[in-house]
């Protein structure tokens, strides 16, 4: 632990370097709040913080930038939880109580949300649908040899799926097509989508058929992404090669859902560099939340930025949006 007034110096670094992307000198330290002491003590102070690895020298006589252990130092310790004002809880309050339709585009403007609250980018994975209860079902033909499942689930999405038909019926009728939908309607609705692979097998062979088919082709989508605000990494980093890799990285789907349950698995709300696991995001942060429905984590909420984020501002929002977004959903 930092005694309090290289805490206080630490602290002042860090802010002054968020706001700046400039190296910040003792002068400026020494004028801080809660600092209070010469610029020759701080000075002082900073070598020993910087020795300690809290902080960095780009150049001789630069001011100093946080290293990765100092702005941990500072999360952990320093940044405490602030709240948003109250322009963006109002903002955040009026998004949700205004929201309804599909879960899909919910998620979509949810992210956006998300990144315009915090000039990040946003990702929010959306919860399982199998998990889900079944509003309606219905199998539509398309060809004589497929037809399309379309399942209308409690959390507003909309599950479709193409069911080919193979094996001794390869073909359905409108009168199969309209059997196996009421025959999947009583079994189902009221359910969980995940209880379509427990649905009985109708009496009649070329329905049955065509029911087990539906049931083989709507196995579990997995996690589904929606990420907002990629328009605001490049203005988040002074590197061009950097803005590639992180865009690069937002590109892929099962990356960042693993990433995300890779840092929740460690017990982290926030990584920073490293700390990601992935070299890509060496010189990214991200702060994270799963949300919850009807009590249970069914997805997360996430900014992904420069290891300079406004940490304060960016886990006020990360909180509030996921608590709102897990209480919007639980009431359906």
């Amino acid at each position: 632990m930092l005694d309090d007034r290289k805490a206080s110096i630490l602290r002042a670094v860090v802010e002054e370097y968020i706001h700046t992307a400039q190296p910040v000198g003792s002068g400026h330290v020494a004028s801080a709040p809660g600092v209070e002491v010469s610029s020759a003590t701080v000075r002082n102070e900073m070598a020993t913080l910087e020795h300690d690895g809290y902080l960095a020298q780009p150049h001789t006589s630069a001011g100093r930038i946080p290293t990765e252990a100092g702005y941990r130092y500072y999360v952990d310790h320093l940044a405490g939880r602030g709240s948003l004002d109250r322009a963006s809880a109002q903002h955040v309050r009026a998004f949700f109580d205004r929201t309804h339709g599909a879960l899909e585009q919910m998620l979509v403007d949810t992210s956006r949300l998300l990144a315009g609250l915090t000039g990040t980018a946003a990702v929010i994975t959306g919860p399982p649908q199998e998990i889900a209860v079944v509003r309606s079902v219905q199998l539509v033909g398309i060809t004589a040899r497929a037809a399309l499942l379309v399942v209308v689930l409690s959390n507003g999405a909309i599950h479709k799926a193409t069911v080919e038909l193979v094996g001794e019926h390869p073909e359905a009728t409108d009168e199969d097509l309209t059997a196996a939908t009421a025959h999947l309607r009583r079994h189902l609705e009221g359910r969980r989508l995940d209880s379509l692979a427990s649905v009985p097998a109708p009496a009649d062979a070329a329905v049955a058929h065509l029911v087990a088919a539906a049931a083989r082709t709507a196995g579990a989508d997995g996690d589904h992404l929606y990420v907002g605000g990629t328009d605001r990494v490049a203005g988040a980093f002074d590197a061009v090669e950097t803005v590639r890799e992180v865009l690069g990285v937002l590109e892929q789907q099962l990356v960042v859902v693993s990433l995300l349950r890779d840092v929740l698995d460690r017990g982290l709300q926030v990584a920073i560099g490293s700390e990601t696991g992935l070299e890509n995001l060496a010189e990214c942060a991200l702060v994270l939340s799963p949300y919850e429905v009807e009590g249970e984590p069914v997805g997360t909420v996430a900014v992904l930025g420069p290891t300079r984020m406004d940490y304060v501002q960016a886990l006020a929002a990360v909180a509030v949006v996921s608590n709102r977004l897990g209480r919007r959903l639980s009431e359906g």
